[in-house]
């Protein structure tokens, strides 16, 4: 059986359970409901999710699910089927993204996420940036259009080369950026080139862009410049999208060499690299950015500080220069004018005290120990998985799995261990080449937590395996 049918038989058998309780009634608890019908976390998760949806059930994060109360009687349903005739065939699909934003159920590991755990977060430091910010003389007041000036000087000078504030935008966050990006540099129903596998935000984006999202090999140092070349004089493209440093999912990072025939191979089909350099501070001495060595306005640049702060802190920069760059700021404009002003101070303020270095000191240290132990129980206990290769930093690790073994089934059974992991499908526009995994060490607590996640895992391999 399925996930998606597993959710639906659980769905199916609490609706009937629920119309012998009263309004206000406590629910069993997941544990419970996990074991009296043989199912994971995720499934029973899942299943009280769309229950919720429904209006039959209210959850209380740490009290658990209620029987909620009747809606009101109303003279007639409500008849929405209009609206699938009027929105047409382009949909939105936000799965993806939703379930590595999804915090996992009580007693699952996650080996999946992309954000730092409470525990790695400033946030005391924050709060004490964010109470210095809300007390400047113009804290409330509108900021100017593209950013405050401080703040965007001080991602110029991250970026390096001959990168000046004026080309700097600041935005919503990195997912916000790279909406802009698509919006402004692709035409709807054009090609745009990616990597693969690639962040599976990105192919939301352009897929919400109305873009058609074409692969370019990789391999474990990046990008192909070769078969880019072939790629853009194939399909006619205009834009690559890339993560040089600490790929998403892979861990690549592109040598200088590589990044420099990139550049050559764009410039040479009159087209924009979008550089989502999101794991810059993820690693304890990243590379140079690819804008810094563009001379011809042919990079544009996305970093954010959300990775290495904290979730809530949605805040970014982009880097353009030219046309390019007047219409992502027209595209910031309309659709939300600016970003609130009291996180821009937030951010100033914290980038611009003693705590943003020994916070990233800190954190890079500790990542590193991460993937060390996380690749250490990889091997000692699932010998089976390749790891793709020990990235430099980062959050992830990619492993691929025997051809024979089926990639769902494993995922679907490690959510019935207790343990979360992201399968590689979802990080490809096409077709997978075969059964990948990404999992992630940043998310666990501990290195003792993270290592029992792996032994679930492994665990759920061999139940896998055992069966096939």
């Amino acid at each position: 059986m399925n996930q998606d049918s597993s959710i639906a038989q659980i769905a199916a058998i609490l609706r009937e359970e629920l119309s012998g309780l009263r309004a206000g009634d406590r629910l069993p608890s997941s544990r419970e409901l996990v074991r009296r019908h043989g199912v994971s976390p995720v499934t029973v998760s899942r299943a009280l999710g769309r229950l919720a949806a429904e209006g039959r059930v209210v959850t209380r994060p740490g009290s658990g699910a209620y029987v909620s109360q009747p809606p009101a009687p109303t003279s007639a349903a409500l008849d929405l089927d209009w609206q699938t005739v009027a929105l047409g065939d382009r949909v939105v699909d936000a799965s993806g993204v939703t379930v590595l934003l999804t915090p996992p159920p009580d007693g699952v590991i996650p080996l999946t996420g992309g954000y730092l755990n409470p525990s790695l977060r400033p946030d005391r430091q924050l709060a004490a940036a964010a109470a210095r910010a809300v007390r400047r003389p113009d804290a409330w007041a509108l900021p100017p259009l593209a950013g405050l000036t401080e703040l965007r000087r001080w991602f110029a000078a991250q970026a390096g080369g001959d990168v000046t504030g004026s080309d700097t935008l600041i935005v919503s966050g990195g997912q916000a950026a790279l909406t802009h990006a698509f919006r402004a540099l692709a035409a709807p129903g054009t090609p745009l080139l990616v990597e693969t596998p690639t962040y599976p935000g990105a192919l939301a984006a352009a897929k919400a862009a109305g873009l058609r999202a074409t692969a370019v090999p990789m391999d474990r140092d990046g990008v192909l410049p070769d078969l880019l070349a072939e790629a853009f004089a194939v399909t006619g493209a205009r834009v690559f999208y890339c993560q040089p440093t600490l790929h998403n999912p892979t861990g690549a990072t592109l040598p200088r060499e590589r990044r420099e025939q990139v550049l050559a191979v764009a410039r040479a089909a009159g087209a924009f690299v979008i550089e989502d350099d999101y794991a810059r501070y993820l690693m304890p001495r990243a590379p140079a950015p690819m804008v810094s060595m563009d001379a011809h306005g042919t990079v544009v640049h996305v970093n954010s500080l959300t990775k290495i702060l904290a979730p809530g802190l949605r805040l970014a920069a982009v880097i353009a220069r030219g046309p390019a760059a007047h219409r992502l700021r027209a595209s910031q404009l309309v659709e939300s004018f600016v970003v609130a002003r009291p996180l821009q101070e937030t951010a100033l303020e914290f980038v611009g005290s003693p705590a943003w270095t020994r916070h990233l000191s800190a954190v890079t240290a500790d990542l590193t120990a991460r993937r060390d132990a996380l690749a250490a129980a990889l091997t000692a206990r699932l010998p089976e998985a390749e790891l793709h290769l020990l990235p430099q930093g980062g959050l992830h690790l990619w492993v691929r799995l025997p051809p024979h073994v089926s990639e769902d089934a494993v995922v679907e059974e490690a959510g019935r261990q207790g343990v979360l992991v992201s399968p590689g499908r979802m990080y490809y526009p096409s077709e997978p080449p075969g059964p990948r995994l990404r999992v992630t060490h940043v998310a666990a607590t501990h290195l003792a937590e993270l290592t029992e996640g792996v032994r679930r895992l492994a665990a759920a391999y061999q139940a896998v395996t055992k069966t096939s």
